[in-house]
């Protein structure tokens, strides 16, 4: 006895609405978000991947070809063991750019519109089988519980309710580049229900139909036929064949790649996704032989397909036969659903879209437009499907139509393993290896669907002239359209030249980091890039994009530089990647970017992005990859410590890092200098490294410069970065090293004039005492002369020589003060006011006469207290003041100064007289140097100066050079009363 058609319907239409429930509950928060972001929900949500063919197709496959349906659920466990190396990488470029479909995988790596409309278009060919048997598959079951209504009207109801039920899970609203957390949450949901409803199947033909494990035992010893059955298939290469397509299947069909990675909101996920979705999916066919063997046993004369209906329907047990429909509708609902939202994301970006952006205009709301678009495209999807459904012959069981879908993804394979593995493969190769597949692939399995007997004899014979006679459909499909397909993508991709766009595709594939765009930006603000968006997207989705793309790379729009006007645009572009696809996005941004050279350095900038982007995956490495990322890390770090400068600079005279020390020693922030090229740094720079840059010499060395007014020595080394460590391979940048030697040199020349003092200081020393013995004899014997000597001639005589004497002895009292001023330091010291020292100073100038005609400003702060030996002190103001006076002219002015900053003490003797020539200033501290006449100056006041200054603690300066006389500028220790107090020892 049957189950009334419109309880079927109610029930179907019940089980719908629960299911849109649980996704409105996702969406709006009702349900934990701990629960909706578990990763056993989204393993679970991949069980999308069993289909009405695993409910009812992997019977009839059993019944067919005994254990072989094993390797529909063994290959994909195969493809999730393997995942590390092919899922992740896949998920990381889908993660980073945003690519929505498996159209957009391939557009991206392959470029160009003709991959995107080509992968896209082979895909809605190829999947319309797999539609049309969940079409099948339900309204079959329909017939089978009811035994009402001709299948073609049950088949048009179930897609127009599916129809409204897909618009609803994925177009209800524009969610731009967001996650559906609400279909995965339902997807998930109905693949609990459909391991449920089978294993409650698989249960109720034990324990009902055999009486128990031990009668299913008894009927197994009873018919060993039956047993037999299952393994004697097991020896055809038909296994190979169907765990090669189920691999492919794992990750290649637009549902899988829609869920395994558009729908993925942790990355983490996946590693609970690898071990888990293959137990769902041994826990799913663990009911598949006992449902199978209900059916002979019962001799049911339903197809086998369809045995877990017939089976509950035989022993009256509607409850179970209701179940186990709604176990159907689940399977076939959620793979044409997902299916569904898949195709039109591929359909908007890379037929729509592509054909229709540039009519745009400005006043247009985008969202608006591909909510709408992308509504119509789903309806249009289930309507070919249903056309299908009607067209083709139904001779075929599930399975077989299944297969046709998968033999189709399978064509996808040379192209992914040349995305991940090889980077020469080409879009040339790509296109030609996929026509190629395609063909073979039409030929051979849809050709047979949709033309008469003859038509199918034709291809018979060609197969068998190629010596292919019992080889089952299966194999020689899958090995002559991937052979057709993997030779002419090899041959392809070696005969084409790769575009600049593709290798830089090919490295980010190949890579495991975000690579920055090449080019320069033509736009010079956002408001500029705004406009431009906008004759494409209109104005409203123009100026949301770009204001998501200022949070996201955390840039304010009024203050952007060059440089990151690239990370701008780059975050814009994967942003757009993901509403409209690859293909469109770079249709869109190419009037704002001028392509140039490749850039295969990333700048700062885009590194910086790239740390954040793998701080965040940072716990997921494992093993020496964690290994490698901290070994990267301590580089890094040991890069941007640095104590030398480093300057890295790109093929096209970019500068690409700029590292702390660099920043230092010029001033030049890191975004300063990575925002363009090496001849747009501030001056000096430019012209220091660029010229460095461009010469013939690894070394350069003291290297001099004027940095912020002050004279700088520089050591520059440099170094050519190649491709590869041997240098074989062609350069594409620079390392330049910048040692900053100013300090260096300072200590040098003070050491040098130190050492030259001491000389100098030991040799007066030496010099007086040998002189002074025989002035002392010449002085006497003039003295005698001219107290004894009545002659007028004699005594003016003997008057003269004690004059020259004077001067001789006041030479020999200066070596004498030079050569012990160094003795200060060990001198009892006690608190001077500079004040009074200066006062005192002056009066002891002005006593000459030509002093007197010079006006002294004096502007002095109280407090100016320094610890030190008054009379030094005197001695350092007289002689600076004595050297103002004689640089004067009458009536000029000397202006004193003096200050207390902190714990110093500044004091500047500035006159304005004829100033000191630039040739002479770096030797006025060097002893017996003047400028006076002879006879005028010993040339020891300024280097004694220098020596009680320096032995105070203290400094003295020229300051730089004016059009008008000199200032010499003294920095001394201020001296607190209160600390020396309390601390007698400090004086």
């Amino acid at each position: 006895m049957g189950i009334e058609l419109w309880t079927l319907f109610f029930a179907a239409i019940v089980y719908l609405g629960v299911l849109f429930l649980i996704a409105y509950s996702a969406d709006s928060g009702w349900l934990p978000k701990k629960l909706i972001d578990h990763p056993g929900v989204y393993a679970l949500s991949l069980g999308v991947y069993a289909t009405s063919w695993t409910f009812y197709g992997s019977v009839g496959l059993a019944a067919e070809n005994g254990l072989a349906f094993l390797t529909i659920y063994l290959g994909v466990t195969g493809a999730f063991l393997l995942g590390p190396y092919i899922l992740r990488p896949i998920l990381r470029l889908c993660r980073d750019y945003q690519l929505a479909s498996i159209a957009d995988l391939f557009a991206f790596r392959f470029g160009g519109r003709a991959t995107g409309f080509m992968v896209t278009m082979f895909m809605l060919i190829g999947i319309l089988p797999y539609i049309s048997l969940q079409i099948r598959a339900v309204t079959e079951s329909i017939q089978v519980i009811s035994r009402e209504a001709p299948p073609d009207q049950l088949a048009l109801v179930f897609c127009l309710l599916i129809t409204v039920f897909a618009i609803l899970f994925g177009a209800r609203h524009l969610t731009p580049r967001e996650k559906h957390a609400g279909l995965v949450a339902a997807i998930a949901f109905e693949s609990a229900v459909k391991l449920i409803a089978l294993v409650v199947a698989g249960l109720f033909a034990i324990m009902q139909v055999f009486g128990g494990f031990g009668g299913l035992n008894d009927w197994i010893n009873a018919n060993p036929a039956k047993l037999d059955s299952l393994y004697q298939p097991a020896d055809s290469s038909l296994w190979t064949t169907l765990l090669l397509l189920a691999f492919c299947a794992a990750f290649l069909l637009p549902r899988q790649y829609h869920m395994t990675f558009v729908e993925n909101e942790k990355p983490s996920s996946l590693n609970t996704a690898y071990w888990l979705f293959p137990l769902y999916l041994l826990l799913l066919n663990l009911p598949i032989i006992p449902i199978l063997w209900a059916g002979q046993h019962l001799a049911l004369t339903t197809a086998p397909d369809f045995y877990v209906l017939g089976m509950t329907l035989s022993l009256n047990n509607q409850w179970l036969s209701l179940l186990t429909f709604i176990g159907g509708v689940s399977a076939a609902s959620a793979m044409m659903i997902v299916t569904s939202l898949a195709l039109s994301y591929m359909c908007l970006n890379h037929l729509f879209l592509p054909a229709s952006i540039s009519a745009t205009r400005p006043d247009t709301n985008l969202y608006r437009r591909i909510l709408w678009s992308k509504r119509v495209i789903i309806a249009a999807i289930f309507a070919a499907g249903y056309g299908f459904f009607i067209v083709i012959e139904r001779n075929q069981g599930l399975a077989s139509l299944g297969l046709i879908s998968f033999v189709a993804a399978a064509q996808l394979l040379p192209g992914t393993v040349g995305l991940l593995f090889w980077q020469r493969a080409t879009q040339l190769g790509f296109i030609l290896g996929l026509f190629g597949g395609a063909t073979v692939w039409f030929v051979l399995l849809v050709l047979p669907l949709l033309t008469d007997t003859a038509t199918i004899a034709s291809v018979e014979r060609l197969v068998s002239r190629l010596g292919f006679i019992d080889t089952d459909i299966w194999s020689l499909s899958t090995f002559c359209s991937l052979s057709v397909n993997s030779l002419l993508f090899i041959v392809g991709s070696l005969l084409a030249r790769q575009s600049t766009e593709e290798r830089e595709a090919a490295e980010a594939c190949a890579s495991g980091t975000v690579q920055p765009l090449s080019g320069s930006v033509i736009a010079n603000s956002t408001e500029q890039l705004t406009d431009e968006l906008a004759q494409l997207l209109g104005r409203e989705a123009a100026e949301q994009e770009i204001d998501r793309a200022l949070t996201e790379t955390g840039l304010a729009a009024n203050s952007i530089s060059r440089g990151e006007f690239r990370l701008l645009h780059q975050r814009l572009e994967r942003n757009l990647s993901g509403l409209l696809g690859p293909t469109v996005a770079r249709l869109i941004l190419r009037g704002s970017l001028r392509p140039n050279a490749p850039t295969e350095i990333a700048l700062t900038e885009s590194l910086q992005f790239m740390e954040t982007r793998l701080e965040t995956s940072r716990q997921e490495l494992r093993g020496m990859t964690r290994e490698l990322d901290t070994l990267r890390r301590y580089l890094r770090n040991v890069l941007q410590e640095l104590p030398l400068g480093v300057c890295s600079i790109g093929p096209n005279h970019e500068v690409l890092i700029w590292n702390s020390a660099m920043q230092t020693i010029s001033g030049v922030t890191a975004r300063q200098a990575t925002s363009g090229p090496l001849q747009e740094l501030p001056a000096p720079w430019n012209e220091l490294l660029g010229e460095f840059s461009s010469s013939d010499q690894p070394h350069l060395f003291k290297r001099q410069a004027m940095i912020d007014g002050k004279a700088a020595t520089f050591n520059f080394h440099k170094s050519e970065i190649s491709e590869s460590l041997d240098r074989t391979d062609a350069l594409t940048g620079q390392v330049i090293l910048v040692e900053d030697r100013t300090n260096l040199d300072t200590l040098e020349s003070e050491l040098a004039h130190a050492e030259r003092l001491a000389s100098i200081g030991r040799l007066a020393a030496g010099v007086a005492h040998e002189i002074g013995n025989p002035l002392t004899g010449i002085a006497s014997i003039a003295q005698n002369l001219n107290v004894e000597n009545e002659h007028d001639d004699i005594r003016e005589h003997s008057g003269d020589i004690l004059v020259q004497v004077k001067r001789i002895n006041a030479i020999v009292k200066s070596l004498l003060t030079f050569s012990h001023s160094d003795n200060v330091i060990g001198e009892q010291r006690e608190i001077v006011n500079l004040t009074e020292c200066i006062q005192e100073a002056i009066r002891l100038v002005q006593l000459s006469a030509e002093a007197r005609q010079i006006k002294i400003n004096v502007d002095l702060q109280d407090d100016l207290r320094i610890l030190a030996n008054p009379q030094q002190m005197s001695q350092v103001f007289v002689n600076l003041l004595n050297n103002a006076c004689d640089a004067s002219r009458s009536g000029d002015a000397v202006d004193i100064s003096g200050r207390r900053h902190e714990n110093s003490v500044f004091v500047s003797i500035r006159d304005y007289g004829c100033g000191i020539p630039e040739a002479n200033r770096s030797r006025i501290f060097e002893p017996f140097f003047t400028t006076k006449a002879v006879g005028q100056g010993t040339g020891l006041g300024l280097p004694l100066v220098y020596s009680l200054i320096s032995d105070h603690q203290g400094k003295i300066t020229l300051s730089p050079a004016t059009d008008l006389g000199s200032c010499f500028e003294l920095e001394l220790p201020w001296a607190d009363a209160g600390k020396l107090a309390a601390n007698p020892a400090l004086t």
